[in-house]
């Protein structure tokens, strides 16, 4: 039986960020495929108990940082618990990255590790087309095809039915895998999917 994972994110999520690399290097120690999911969040929270960051209580956002903190430590990854370009819309960045998987879900992946990573480690505004252009150029992706197939209608569509799917399977978080129709909610939650694939 195939071991196919759903992987729903948001290229602006810190958590993805964080267990993004781990996330690919337990999918190739099992021969798992990935499809690879970007998603609206700024339609699935309101539908799912979700609150943007700026509308959480202080307490919370507290915590927030502390965790970032600890979580980059525990792993060694860098993280700017504070980047400059945050909060900044995903969209653009999402639909780079469903036009990057007519190159293959390994490019797609790659494009998507390289956006987290501009985000939380390299105070890069991901919202900005020739920040895109730049780095999925240092992916050896042609930008000039990336840009024009993200802007196409279809691409909309398709992040509008990922995103559709994601609430009609009840995702409410990033990063969220699902496996055989168990979903995982977050990157501490990868060793339990790294012991389910290996069952």
């Amino acid at each position: 039986m195939s071991k196919l994972i759903d992987y729903y994110f948001t290229p602006i999520s810190p958590y993805t960020y964080l267990g993004h690399d781990r996330f690919l290097e337990i999918v190739a120690r099992h021969g798992a495929t990935v499809a690879v999911k970007p998603v609206d969040y700024g339609r699935i929270f309101p539908v799912s108990g979700g609150l943007p960051l700026k509308q959480r209580a202080p307490q919370r956002q507290a915590y927030r940082l502390i965790e970032l903190d600890r979580w980059s430590k525990h792993l060694g990854k860098a993280l700017n618990v504070k980047p400059k370009f945050f909060p900044v819309s995903p969209d653009a960045a999402a639909k780079w990255i469903i036009a990057a998987q007519a190159y293959g879900t390994a490019d797609a992946l790659r494009l998507a590790g390289a956006l987290l990573r501009a985000v939380w480690a390299e105070e890069r505004d991901i919202s900005d087309e020739p920040t895109l252009a730049s780095i999925a150029s240092g992916e050896r992706l042609d930008p000039a095809l990336l840009a024009a197939d993200a802007a196409s209608p279809d691409t909309a569509l398709r992040y509008d039915a990922l995103t559709q799917e994601a609430i009609e399977r009840q995702i409410f978080g990033a990063p969220t895998y699902v496996y055989r129709d168990e979903p995982f909610w977050g990157q501490d939650r990868l060793d339990f999917l790294d012991r389910a694939l290996a069952k």
